[in-house]
């Protein structure tokens, strides 16, 4: 006897009608964890100020929070902070940086899945942030892979640069209050 195993396949139609708070990634729906905890929304938070402050003299470049990328018809995702440099209705092109502030709950998701993903797609700077070791990884996607070029625990800059907009990241603004 065959043994058939069927999974169940979705897409951004599919996506568009569901209620509650989801990710879609090639026709597989991830259930978002409940609202983050506070030290999590507050590094979001952080990231999200320190890219606004460094492309606030940038015209083409503009960071946002927790908005849907949809990459295809079957893959949508929400990274915690993105910068895209192009203003769209919705967000298709791919961004120039990804942060994912990392949780228990997220880690494999956001250090595999969603890095090889990125990774395919081309997103110039993938940052990963645990709030809780206080360390900051950051790859750059270079020769059609990410190489990483970050790599700090408490604190340390780095420089990223896009559309000729330079950004000076300091983590110690990241941990300032923790």
């Amino acid at each position: 006897m065959q043994n058939l195993a069927y999974e169940e396949y979705y897409t951004v139609d599919d996506y568009n009608h569901w209620e509650g708070n989801w990710e879609l990634i090639a026709g597989m729906p991830y259930a978002m964890a409940p609202s983050p905890m506070f030290n999590h929304q507050y590094v979001t938070g952080k990231i999200f100020s320190i890219l606004e402050q460094q492309l606030d003299d940038c015209p083409k470049c503009f960071p946002a929070v927790e908005i849907d990328w949809q990459i295809s018809d079957d893959t949508v995702v929400k990274p915690d902070v993105l910068v895209v440099c192009k203003r769209e209705k919705r967000v298709v092109s791919t961004p120039e940086i990804i942060f994912e502030v990392v949780s228990k709950s997220s880690i494999k998701r956001d250090e595999q899945t969603k890095f090889n993903l990125f990774e395919k797609e081309g997103v110039k700077y993938y940052g990963l942030v645990y709030h809780e070791q206080k360390r900051v990884k950051v790859y750059e996607h270079i020769n059609f892979k990410y190489q990483k070029i970050a790599d700090f625990t408490d604190e340390g800059v780095f420089e990223l640069l896009i559309k000729d907009c330079e950004i000076s990241f300091d983590t110690k603004i990241l941990w300032k209050k923790f």
